[in-house]
């Protein structure tokens, strides 16, 4: 592994870092090839991951976002280019444990991506997000690939056409961020958040994660049988019983 993402097992939680703060984190295929190892390998050592940016971002986007290669690629040959970064955010969806993102700052392209895409995204009142893609001549439907499940028409096509700025309460309301904190409360808010989520045994978080990826997607009356039979078996399994002593 590089020195571009840091990696800290911390008991159950694995905190993984964008590790390139001058250039506000912006990622390089490599680092996100790095980070879907890192998310796809998560679930072997934690219960949770932590996924936060050094420094004053989170993540502005991909590092040299809009140079032309030197031979264009064919159609088929770019879907596989592009695969680096929609691996990257399947991993995160289908990870087996949730991912908290943390944006102290900004979160764009990219890196507004993947605060959407991960389960939980707790974000300082100084944080920013933008979908610019358009304005580098790029057609921003991967971003959008991730803002499928998670943000309104409506507010998915003003991020794109716009490509304006918008504040943390708004990219709360459009469904990327879970919830907006004063900077300076930020750190302590994600402490407080894991310890909380760590009081339930690892079954659990686990069956959450599978229920909050697949429910939403099931006709309402499979939802419901699939709670009803996720509850059963999660509820008298060993862990559980153990748990309640």
């Amino acid at each position: 592994m590089s020195n571009d993402i840091l990696t800290k097992q911390d008991g159950p939680i694995l905190r993984i870092t964008l590790n390139q703060p001058e250039r506000g984190n912006a990622v390089t295929d490599d680092m996100v090839r790095e980070l879907t190892q890192l998310i796809g390998d998560a679930a072997k050592t934690s219960d949770i991951v932590v996924l936060r940016g050094a420094g004053k971002d989170f993540c502005v986007g991909r590092f040299g976002m809009g140079a032309r290669p030197a031979v264009e690629p064919t159609a088929y040959e770019r879907r596989n280019f592009s695969d680096v970064v929609f691996d990257a955010y399947g991993a995160m969806r289908n990870c087996p444990i949730p991912i908290v993102a943390v944006v102290q700052g900004g979160a764009h392209g990219f890196g507004c991506a993947i605060a959407a895409a991960c389960d939980i995204t707790l974000a300082s009142d100084k944080a920013s997000f933008s979908v610019p893609e358009m304005a580098h001549q790029i057609m921003p439907t991967m971003v959008m690939s991730s803002f499928v499940d998670r943000v309104p028409r409506k507010a998915m096509a003003y991020l794109v056409y716009s490509m304006f700025e918008v504040t943390p309460e708004r990219a709360l309301s459009y469904g990327i961020v879970s919830d907006v904190v004063p900077a300076a409360q930020l750190d302590a808010t994600v402490d407080k958040l894991t310890a909380a989520m760590l009081k339930a045994p690892s079954i659990s978080i686990r069956s959450a994660k599978e229920y909050v990826r697949t429910a939403p997607d099931m006709p309402v009356a499979g939802a419901v049988e699939y709670a009803r039979n996720l509850h059963a078996t999660i509820n008298s399994a060993a862990e559980i019983r153990k748990a309640r002593g």
